[in-house]
């Protein structure tokens, strides 16, 4: 019988445990938001580099910048090209790093891609 995305999911926790991976790290929060929301993305240590990387500094890049200019830039004068710039290096360098950690992980576990991962119950 497959499994449900939620029934997969709460595998992978179970799994995750057991190995020793962390639940921030199995299911960080904003993969947990997007699950509650009804959103089927894969878990990120079961996803590719180039997607991750790019959800990663996504979001992390749409924070960051409005924090900044809301604590400092906006004291500061800074103009909205150089806030933007600013908003795209810091998202990309943190999708990257994050990208690298997390297939590190992965293929320290030797974790399969999510379409891979055990989907029939036991």
């Amino acid at each position: 019988m497959l499994m449900t995305h939620s029934e997969k999911l709460e595998r992978m926790r179970t799994h995750m445990a057991a190995i020793g991976v962390s639940p921030l790290t199995s299911a960080p929060p904003v993969w947990r938001l997007l699950w509650r929301l009804g959103v089927e993305a894969p878990p990120p240590l079961f996803s590719r580099f180039l997607p991750l990387a790019f959800v990663t500094g996504s979001f992390f890049g749409l924070l960051w910048a409005p924090l900044m200019w809301l604590m400092l830039w906006s004291r500061q004068d800074m103009p909205f090209f150089a806030v933007a710039a600013g908003a795209l290096v810091s998202g990309l360098l943190f999708g990257l790093c994050m990208a690298a950690y997390f297939r590190f992980v992965a293929r320290k576990h030797n974790l399969p891609l999510w379409a891979a991962y055990p989907t029939e119950q036991p």
